[in-house]
């Protein structure tokens, strides 16, 4: 195998393991709690109590299955993938007399990668005012056809091939052959597969032993913080130079702390020390094993005071032992090689190596969005947003799309959403700098674009810059345009000549006049309020578009827009507003009303805007909010 194709299959292992670790990590707390109220109150606990010993009962059967699906779900497809997961999972929980949480990880991503399809595919054919409606049915109903298939189909395939694993691991034990698998452990740790091995394979397998013998020594196969522990005691005492002056805080942060990569460089700096820590790791299982030990849950992090606080009743004595039987053996086999080197004390050889952990443990991750650059060649999907989704991110997008559509580019895709909704494939995301945690968070894959103000910016001379470069050709199909809906923008929501008030009265009118106008509930007219005090939505130019916060979103009962004009300007921090146009969007229902926004904004000269924010007319803003290219 090339080192090409070497690299390509740890890169896909490592994504795997990244998303396996990704759907327990997340729910280390739940785990705890159970393995804390087993490990008291079970007939064999610290303080038995057959009352209080029900309450892990469900945990183990209903809470962490359903956990388990609901982020492996949330994983694809946000919030509504976790649903659509945790109902899934159901299936295979209510078939199984077993802790389902293999059948949780199968279920969880599958419900979440149905539903996701379910409304790609339908995303251009709901009826006005039927979202909602649409929307939480499909769910209920794909929900429903899933668990059933669980129920009936998958859950005996999953408790099958259960059974086998189990027999197979049971009679592994049975040959003392299991200290062996240290031979696969060991290494991969150091390749940065650890929580693909521990969170994604051996907890699964602890958590049901767990349930049936009350602990299991699966959970510390790799959470063992001894074979890494000797490796550093060994270049303690017989290394040279910075290796060994810069041990005793790595032995704190890995014992103490349970942060494993702490160890790695010091392996890669000399990779036969991979032969110590696999002797430690075997010493550790032998010993293990022979004394009886084991944990009642996940030891995460990998700390001894994780491990010791997961210890159960009686198994003290064999932990400790597992503990410090593996650090002996690691230290001696490492510290062999160790004496034996010349170049233990060359500063340059740690942090080569530290390079070299760093540069694995990235490959097949998600590079930070500062070195991320999406090609021209490739750039389909550019995605706006914001907070709401639905005022200042539309109008950067409908800015952005029209330029793009002027110089030919019409196979671009440019939309807009909210901040937790970022499409999957979205390749290019523009957003607020203040909302760039969160966006980065919710797509991780795309390269971002922070900016102070979603109208004026670069981002158009950064794209077009980019395709132009590289030599995009573009295209003569005519592009497509949003529809104007009737009643977004009716006559009587066009109100000009107001006296100046504050922002926070003028907020407030547009938000009553969208209530008045049916398109909103009252709570809208607050988060509006609300979401001025977040970021501003004075876009320059004269105009502000205020519009509701996320969290009412669920308060617009259809698309309605308002125009305001202030004469004489409201004050908008140190910019002055003379019109406020009040935002309500159900899908995409407004958003020819912020293209021809857009388009005035960047047309239109200073003397044509001022006529704008001074006509006596209502008709010419009407006029000029409602055309259609």
């Amino acid at each position: 195998m090339s080192n090409q194709n070497k690299e390509g299959a740890q890169e896909a292992m490592q994504k795997f393991g990244r998303f396996l670790s990704g759907m327990v990590l997340p729910n280390i707390g739940a785990f705890i709690a159970w393995g804390l109220l087993t490990a008291l109150f079970i007939p064999t606990g610290w303080c038995p109590n057959e009352y209080l010993a029900q309450v892990g009962a469900p945990m183990s059967k209903w809470l962490i299955p359903l956990l388990l699906g609901y982020s492996g779900g949330a994983a694809i497809y946000g919030h509504r993938g976790g649903v659509l997961g945790a109902i899934a999972t159901s299936g295979v929980i209510a078939g199984s007399d077993i802790p389902m949480f293999l059948g949780a990880m199968i279920m969880g991503p599958l419900g979440g990668w149905v539903i996701k399809k379910f409304d790609k595919a339908i995303e251009d054919h709901i009826p006005t005012g039927f979202e909602m409606l649409i929307n939480n049915f499909s769910a209920g109903i794909i929900g429903g056809i899933l668990a059933i298939l669980a129920f009936a189909a998958i859950g005996p395939v999953v408790l099958a091939a259960n059974a086998v694993l189990r027999a197979g691991v049971e009679g592994i034990v049975a040959m003392g052959l299991l200290p062996l698998a240290s031979i696969i452990i060991e290494p991969a740790k150091v390749l940065f597969l650890n929580n693909a091995i521990n969170h994604g394979v051996l907890s699964p397998l602890g958590i049901q032993q767990a349930e049936q013998y009350g602990k299991s020594m699966f959970f510390l196969l790799e959470a063992n913080p001894g074979p890494g522990f000797g490796v550093l005691l060994a270049y303690w005492f017989f290394g040279k130079g910075m290796a060994k002056e810069s041990t005793p805080g790595a032995m704190i942060i890995h014992v103490l702390g349970g942060i494993h990569e702490i160890y790695f460089p010091y392996i890669l700096m000399k990779p036969i020390l991979v032969l110590a820590v696999i002797a430690g790791g075997m010493s550790g299982v032998f010993t293990l094993n022979l004394l009886g030990g084991g944990l009642i849950a996940p030891a995460s992090p990998g700390s001894i005071l994780a491990v010791l606080a997961m210890t159960p009743k009686g198994a003290f004595l064999a932990n400790v032992a597992d503990f410090l039987v593996a650090t002996a053996v690691s230290c001696a086999v490492a510290s062999i090689f160790i004496k034996g080197s010349h170049d233990d004390g060359n500063d340059e050889s740690l942090a080569a190596a530290r390079e070299s952990m760093v540069e694995m443990k990235n490959r097949g991750k998600d590079l930070p969005a500062d070195e991320k650059k999406v090609s021209g060649a490739e750039l389909k999907r550019i995605v706006y947003a914001c907070d709401a989704g639905m005022g200042s991110s539309a109008l950067g997008a409908a800015a952005l799309r029209k330029k793009l559509k002027k110089d030919g580019y019409t196979d671009i895709s440019v939309t807009n959403c909210a901040i937790g909704n970022i499409p999957k494939d979205a390749q290019l995301v523009v957003s607020h700098e203040k909302l760039a945690e969160r966006a980065l968070e919710d797509s991780p894959q795309a390269e971002h674009i922070w900016v102070k103000d979603f109208t004026q910016n670069n981002v158009y001379a950064i794209v077009s810059a980019r395709l132009k470069g590289e030599g995009v050709q573009t295209s003569d199909a005519p592009a497509e345009t949003e529809e104007l809906k009737e009643g977004i923008l009716t006559k009587e929501n066009v109100k000009v000549g107001l006296k100046s008030v504050s922002k926070e009265e003028a907020i407030k009118t547009a938000g009553e006049l969208l209530v008045k106008g049916g398109y909103v509930d009252t709570p809208y007219v607050q988060g509006m309020l609300n979401r001025e005090k977040d970021i501003t939505t004075y876009i320059g130019k004269g105009i502000a578009i205020p519009h509701g916060e996320n969290a009412v979103k669920d308060s617009v009962k259809k698309s309605g827009i308002v125009v305001l004009q202030y004469p004489e300007g409201i004050q908008f921090g140190d910019d002055k507003a003379h019109l406020i146009i009040g935002i309500a969007g159900r899908g995409n229902d407004h958003l020819a009303i912020l293209a021809n926004l857009a388009t005035t904004m960047d047309e239109y000269s200073d003397e044509q805007l001022h006529e704008l924010y001074t006509t006596k007319d209502p008709d010419v803003l009407y006029k000029v909010f409602t055309k259609v290219d």
